[in-house]
C-alpha cells in the first residue's frame, strides 16, 4: 500500500488537471492518475493518418474562463492560441453568412439590426447565468450563510437587469430555440446556424424545450472566455499546459495508470486500486470520470443508497455527436469563401427545419440523412498538423446516436461517413477528391476510447432537471457525494460540459473547505 496523499484525482482530463492544479497550489499533496499515455482525456491531439494530426474530440477553445488561464499561468506553461475566430454559416444556395452583427451589417443583411439587439440582450442574460456558473450551487433548506449569500448574489444580478429584461428572461428561459429565433429573424440560414449553436453536443433539436438554456450556457461561458480560439498544436496544447501548471505547483501526474476501483473503509473513500492491483491511499478521492462510471463502476452500488443508485442509473447521458477527421492533399475550397475565411468556424445548418429533421432520425436510433456540422481547418492556424501543402479538416457532426438501431458495424460506419462527406462536398465542391485518409468517431467510439459513459461530451445532458442545484443528481450536486471523502470534478458536475475548467476549480475549493 503506497504512502497516502492528501488527494487523488482520477482522470487527467482538463477538469481533473484544473482540480489537481488548484489543490496543489493550496498546499495539498496531489496524485493525478490517467489511464492513457498522455494527459487531456478527450482534449488531446492524435495522429489519425501518417503525418496528419487533429484534436480527437473537442477542437475549439471557447468556454475556458480567462481567469482560470491567468490563475494557472497557462501561457507561461506553453499555451498558445489564435483568438477571434469568426463563425460563418455555409449554404450551397446562398452566399456564406457571418454570424456576428458587424458582419451582417457590412453585408447589408436584412437581419443585421435584429442580430445586434438579440445579441446584446442574450449577452445580458448570459452574464446573469454566469453568476450561477461561477460558483458551487447553493444547497436549499440550509441555514448556512454561504448558501444564503449565493442565492442573494444571484437574485441581485437578476434585479440589476431591470424590470423589462427580468420579465423577458422569465418568459424565454424555458423556451425552445426554434420559437425564440422565429421571433427575431427572417433569414433561414441565420436561424439554422444559431439553432445549431443551441443544440450542438446535446440530445435536443431546435424545438426541444430548454434549448434556450443550452444557448445561454454557451454564451455565458464564451463571454467569460473572451470568444472563440483555436489552440496551436491542437487541444493537447491546452492539456499539456494544464499538466505543466499542475506539476509546477507540486502535483504528481502518473500516466498509464488506470483506476479499477475506489477503496472504502468505515464508510469513507480512502484511496484507489489500479488495474494492475496496486493500491494507493488518500484522504480525499476526486473523480473526473462521469457520474455513472464513478458511482456504478469504480465505487459500486453496494456502498450507496438504493434511491441514489436509481437516480444515477437514470441520468441521461446518451451521446449524439460524432467526430470526423479528414486528411486532405490541399486546402478545401468552399463556395463563396476566400482562403482567409478558412481560419473560421464553419457551420452547415441551412435552416431550423433542416436541423430538426436531422434530429428526428436519432429518436428512432438512426443517424441523420443530412447531418448538421460544425467544422474547422486547424492546419490553417498550425501547419505542423499536416505535411507541407496539405491540410486537416475537423468536423463535429450531429446526429449520430450512441446506440444505433442497426448497430455500428462497418457498413453503417461507411454509410454515415459518406453522408457526412457528401454534405460537406455540397458546399466545398471537389472535397471528396482531396481526401487521402479519414477517421470517424461515433459516440460508441468516444465511450470506448475515452471511458465516457454513453459517449456524451457533457457526461450528462444539460437540461433543467440535470442542471445547477440538481446536477448531476440530488445528493451529489455540490461536488461532495454520499460517501465521505469522495468528490466529483468532471463535466457531469455543476455547471456542465464543454472545456470550461469550472467543475475542476469549484471541486478543488470544496475539497479544501471540507478538509481544512
Amino acid at each position: 500500500m503506497a504512502d497516502p496523499y492528501d488527494c487523488i484525482v482520477i482522470g487527467a482530463g482538463h477538469n481533473g488537471l484544473v482540480c489537481g492544479a488548484y489543490l496543489a497550489r493550496a498546499g495539498r499533496s496531489v496524485l493525478i492518475l490517467e489511464a492513457a499515455d498522455a494527459p487531456g482525456g478527450a482534449a488531446v491531439t492524435r495522429e489519425f493518418a501518417p503525418g496528419f494530426r487533429c484534436s480527437a474530440v473537442a477542437h475549439l477553445l471557447h468556454m475556458l474562463p480567462s481567469r482560470i488561464g491567468a490563475e494557472l499561468q497557462l501561457e507561461r506553461h506553453g499555451l498558445s492560441v489564435a483568438r477571434g475566430i469568426p463563425s460563418i454559416a455555409l449554404n450551397r444556395d446562398q452566399a456564406p453568412l457571418a454570424l456576428d452583427a458587424a458582419g451582417l451589417a457590412t453585408a447589408g443583411h436584412e437581419d443585421a439590426a435584429a442580430m445586434r439587439d438579440y445579441t446584446a440582450q442574450l449577452r445580458r442574460f448570459a452574464a446573469v447565468l454566469y453568476t450561477a456558473l461561477d460558483a458551487a450551487p447553493p444547497r436549499l433548506g440550509t441555514g448556512a450563510s454561504r448558501d444564503h449569500l449565493a442565492l442573494l448574489k444571484l437574485g441581485w444580478q437578476l434585479r440589476k437587469l431591470g424590470r423589462r429584461d427580468m420579465r423577458e428572461l422569465l418568459r424565454i428561459g424555458g423556451m425552445n430555440a426554434y420559437d425564440l429565433l422565429e421571433e427575431h429573424f427572417r433569414s433561414d440560414a441565420l436561424k439554422g446556424a444559431l439553432a445549431l449553436d443551441a443544440t450542438l453536443g446535446t440530445n435536443f433539436g431546435p424545438r426541444s424545450p430548454g434549448t434556450v438554456l443550452t444557448l445561454l450556457y454557451r454564451l455565458a461561458c464564451e463571454g467569460a472566455a473572451g470568444g472563440t480560439a483555436v489552440v496551436r498544436g491542437g487541444m493537447s496544447g491546452l492539456s499539456q499546459a494544464l499538466a505543466a501548471s499542475a506539476t509546477a505547483a507540486g502535483a504528481t501526474l502518473r500516466l498509464n495508470a488506470a483506476v479499477s476501483g475506489i477503496l472504502v473503509d468505515s464508510d469513507r473513500a480512502v484511496g484507489v486500486r489500479l488495474e494492475d492491483g496496486e493500491q494507493i491511499r488518500a484522504r480525499s478521492v476526486i473523480s473526473n470520470a462521469d457520474p455513472k462510471t464513478t458511482f456504478l463502476d469504480l465505487l459500486g452500488a453496494r456502498h450507496l443508497d438504493t434511491g441514489f443508485v436509481r437516480s444515477v442509473h437514470h441520468l441521461r447521458s446518451r451521446g449524439l455527436a460524432a467526430k470526423l477527421h479528414l486528411a486532405l492533399n490541399g486546402a478545401p475550397a468552399f463556395t463563396g469563401l476566400d482562403a482567409a475565411s478558412l481560419s473560421g468556424r464553419l457551420l452547415i445548418a441551412p435552416s431550423m427545419d433542416h436541423v430538426e429533421r436531422a434530429y428526428n432520425h436519432s429518436k428512432y436510433g438512426e443517424f441523420s440523412d443530412e447531418p448538421v456540422i460544425e467544422l474547422t481547418v486547424p492546419s490553417v492556424h498550425d501547419a505542423s498538423l499536416a505535411p507541407a501543402g496539405q491540410h486537416v479538416l475537423s468536423a463535429v457532426v450531429q446526429y449520430a446516436p450512441h446506440t444505433l438501431k442497426r448497430g455500428w458495424d462497418e457498413s453503417s460506419r461507411v454509410t454515415f461517413q459518406d453522408r457526412i462527406v457528401g454534405t460537406i462536398d455540397r458546399v466545398a465542391p471537389g472535397l471528396r477528391d482531396r481526401i487521402v485518409a479519414a477517421e470517424m468517431l461515433t459516440p460508441a467510439d468516444i465511450e470506448r476510447q475515452f471511458r465516457i459513459s454513453g459517449g456524451h461530451w457533457h457526461h450528462g445532458e444539460l437540461a433543467f432537471d440535470q442542471f445547477f442545484m440538481v446536477r448531476p443528481v440530488p445528493g451529489a450536486a455540490q461536488y461532495s457525494t454520499p460517501l465521505a471523502g469522495l468528490y466529483l470534478c468532471g463535466a457531469g458536475a455543476h455547471p456542465g460540459g464543454g472545456i470550461t475548467g469550472l467543475p475542476g476549480r469549484h471541486a478543488a475549493r470544496r475539497v479544501i473547505e471540507e478538509n481544512a
